[in-house]
Parts: C-alpha cells; sequence; structure tokens
C-alpha cells in the first residue's frame, strides 16, 4: 500500500476515519527467557522508561525478531489502514536516520503523517525514540521505553486541519506524561469537538494511569467520548480492584466505554447499555499490541457505523491476530474484515 495523501473530503466533511495521536517509536522485539528480566532487575509485564545510554545496552544484549515503526498508537492507526479505514498519524520523530524511516513506513502503510520532525541538533541531544519489547515464553511483554524526541510533542504538534477532519481523534495514555503533551490531548479535543467530531483515548499503561490519576480523571469527564482500557487500567483510574465497579465509574463518565479482560473478551458500555464479546481462540505467542489491535478493529467498525456487538467482535479478531506472533502488525490480511 502506498501514501496517496487524504482522499477528497467526503459527505460529512471528512477525509479521515481515524487520526491516531501518540509516541513515535521504533518498536524492537525480542525473545527472552524470564530469568533475563530477573537479571536486569525488571518486572515481568512493565512498561520501564529508560534513558538513551540504557537503551542502547539492552539492544546489544538481545537477539531482535523484529524493528518496525510502532508505539501504541501507530500499531493502531496502521491496523485501521489495513481495515480500509482512511488514517493519519500525529507524533514526533526527530530529523535523524530513524526519523526519516519511521516516516516512510508508515506513509508506506498508506498513513497520513503530516507531522514535522525535532530539529537535529536538539538541546538535549534526543533522537527517534525506541521500545525494547522483551517477549516471555508465555508470551507476555515487557517494555524498556526511551521516549527521547517523544517528549516533545506539544500544543503546536496538533495538526488542526487533520483533527478537525477526521471522525475520531485517539489519543495514546502513553504520551500523557509531560505537561505540555497532556495540554496537547486538550487542544485535540477541543479541536476536535469544536468540528463536530469525536474523541478516543487509551488508558495504555496502569502505571502511566497511576502517575497521572487525576489528570486522567479530568480528562476522561470533560473530553473524552470513547474510552479504551484493560481491566488493570480502569480499576487504576477509579482506585477499585472490582472490575464492575471501575466499569460502572467509567460508564457515568463517558458515553462509550470499551473494557478488554484478555481471554474472557470484552466489555462495552455505550449511553448504559452493556455489551460483551467474547475472545477470538488462538495461540498466544506475544501479546504486544494487543490492546492496540483491539482499538483498531473496533473503531474500524464504529467509524463504518457498526453495532457494538459487531465493533466488539473486530477488536477481538484482530487482536487474536496479533498476539498469535510476534510483533504488533498482523501477517494475515484483515482487509476484508469490513464490508464498505
Amino acid at each position: 500500500m502506498t501514501q496517496n495523501g487524504p482522499k477528497p473530503v467526503r459527505a460529512d466533511g471528512t477525509d479521515f476515519d481515524i487520526v491516531c495521536i501518540g509516541n513515535a517509536i521504533i518498536d524492537v522485539i525480542a525473545p527472552v527467557e524470564r530469568d533475563f528480566l530477573v537479571q536486569q532487575g525488571m518486572a515481568a509485564g512493565a512498561m520501564i522508561l529508560v534513558d538513551r545510554e540504557r537503551a542502547h545496552s539492552l539492544h546489544d544484549m538481545i537477539a531482535a525478531e523484529q524493528e518496525t515503526g510502532g508505539g501504541s498508537a501507530a500499531n493502531t492507526a496502521v491496523i485501521t489502514a489495513v481495515m480500509a479505514a482512511p488514517t493519519a498519524y500525529l507524533g514526533k520523530v526527530a530529523d535523524d536516520a530513524a526519523g526519516r524511516a519511521y516516516a516512510a513506513d508508515l506513509r508506506a502503510c498508506g498513513i497520513h503523517f503530516p507531522s514535522t520532525p525535532l530539529d537535529a541538533g536538539a538541546a538535549d541531544g534526543a533522537t527517534t525514540a525506541r521500545c525494547i519489547v522483551l517477549v516471555t515464553p508465555d508470551g507476555q511483554r515487557t517494555m524498556n521505553t526511551y521516549l527521547g524526541a517523544c517528549t516533545s510533542f506539544g500544543p503546536e504538534d496538533v495538526v488542526s486541519d487533520v483533527v478537525s477532519r477526521a471522525r475520531v481523534t485517539y489519543l495514546e495514555g502513553y504520551l500523557f506524561d509531560p505537561p505540555h503533551a497532556q495540554d496537547a490531548f486538550r487542544r485535540a479535543a477541543a479541536v476536535a469537538h469544536d468540528a463536530g467530531r469525536e474523541v478516543a483515548l487509551s488508558l495504555s499503561d496502569p502505571f502511566c494511569v497511576g502517575r497521572h490519576q487525576a489528570a486522567f480523571r479530568e480528562l476522561v469527564a470533560g473530553h473524552i467520548d470513547l474510552l479504551f482500557a484493560n481491566e488493570d487500567e480502569i480499576c487504576a483510574l477509579y482506585d477499585t480492584n472490582d472490575f464492575d465497579a471501575a466499569a460502572q465509574a467509567a460508564a457515568a463518565e463517558t458515553a462509550c466505554v470499551v473494557l478488554t479482560r484478555s481471554e474472557r473478551g470484552s466489555v462495552i458500555i455505550r449511553n448504559g447499555v452493556r455489551t460483551e464479546v467474547a475472545a477470538e481462540p488462538t495461540t498466544v505467542v506475544d501479546t504486544t499490541g494487543a490492546g492496540d489491535a483491539y482499538a483498531a478493529g473496533f473503531l474500524a467498525g464504529y467509524t463504518a457505523g457498526l453495532d457494538m456487538a459487531e465493533c466488539g467482535r473486530l477488536g477481538s479478531v484482530a487482536a487474536s491476530e496479533v498476539i498469535s506472533h510476534y510483533g504488533a502488525r498482523p501477517v494475515a490480511d484483515l482487509g476484508g474484515a469490513i464490508r464498505r
């Protein structure tokens, strides 16, 4: 698939079904034994922020299975594009070889990527980000992330013309750490809502939620139309171990809550109506990108006007495909999953 830029404006005034906003990161995926995590002092399943030197050191210790342009929202963008949903992406890379390769990779997937790169020679020496994803034999992934240029994403990087012409703006919770990124989320939500569009948020990680719980609560209640989370994330947001209580609390604050529960499938609550969707059977090899893929399938269905059960099924289909092999991108053809 090649990048042809936005298609002609449609009857509803949009160019895109989805614009994803997140950390633009090169994903480096490698299988390791659990003993490696212990030796390196890592908690299995966590996302750990590391500096540039640690990222390069870890990269040297592993045998990479795959290296692709990624980051959570970019993974979602690639799959929505594969599923024939016109897609754009906003994220900050550096003006370096890795950043140029990242941009070319997304554009080759048919994704409109208009973001301006960080100037070479930035004051802090930031380079394009990378995430070392360590996958243990049980399929669990532990992520060591050097954010680099990602941390400079701010309100000025919200391309208003793209956001205002997307049916849904999808925000990645991992990007939420720096205060200027939080301002960027609010800016994107305001632009989208002023244009009569919808805004979605993925909570991304329970540790991220814990760091910014109050800010996330304010964002969800005041700016979000669709909330994506897994069981741990939604419980962290509402300070409870009771999944149903957390789900109901979220449903009281936003119009549509989409919650994944691994092998137990997913729960969708839209305007007070609860829909439960079974997980698709699969053999788990690598859970990297499972939530990203589910969100992609759901959003591809949602922007096509499908009902919640079908949106959830498409999310499960996409997630089950991605976890059946290494890497966060599908290897099977998902292009025919939606009949438009």
